[in-house]
């Protein structure tokens, strides 16, 4: 199945990345509070960043990867 890596900047400008299988029902969730707890109090957040992934496995381990990238390194791959 293929899931997609994504990061969203979020109304108070940090961003939140994440994982799924369905990009657009997940930015719709986070947009109405049941995303994440993360995202809840920081909307309306927007689609910044998005990359296809082979695997649920690959996926996750592409979320680690970029969430331990600095704030300047995030915005390298979307900007």
């Amino acid at each position: 199945m293929t899931c997609y890596c994504y990061i969203i900047e979020c109304a108070d400008g940090t961003y939140y990345t994440g994982w799924t299988t369905n990009p657009e029902r997940r930015l719709a969730q986070h947009n109405k509070g049941v995303g994440a707890r993360y995202t809840k109090t920081r909307r309306p957040v927007k689609l910044v960043y998005l990359e296809e992934q082979a695997d649920k496995r690959a996926a996750l381990k592409r979320e680690r990867a970029i969430k331990a990238l600095p704030r300047k390194k995030k915005m390298e791959l979307f900007m």
